[in-house]
């Protein structure tokens, strides 16, 4: 249990719910304060990073991985060709 402690936060409910009904983040105390930023605004915000959260991190890995089995081609290869040469 948390005592004493009042945030403030952004719920954004996903539209396919296959797996989640709702995404909940919470607010840094500098954006409740801050005038400018609107509703709206901090609901963009969280859609934005809803949305790419996934897919980058995605791609990071397919790069990674094929980064890596091409590396190890090339070794077996290079390792292959000295020993028959030798």
């Amino acid at each position: 249990m948390v005592k004493g402690i009042s945030r403030q936060v952004i719920v954004v409910h996903s539209p396919e719910q296959k797996l989640f009904e709702q995404a909940i983040f919470i607010l840094k105390d500098e954006a409740v304060g801050d005038v400018g930023v609107t509703d709206e605004a901090l609901m963009q915000e969280a859609k934005r990073l809803l949305n790419s959260e996934g897919k980058s991190k995605k791609k990071r890995f397919l790069l990674w991985g094929s980064l890596w089995a091409a590396g190890g081609a090339a070794a077996t290869v290079a390792l292959w060709a000295i020993w028959m040469l030798l």
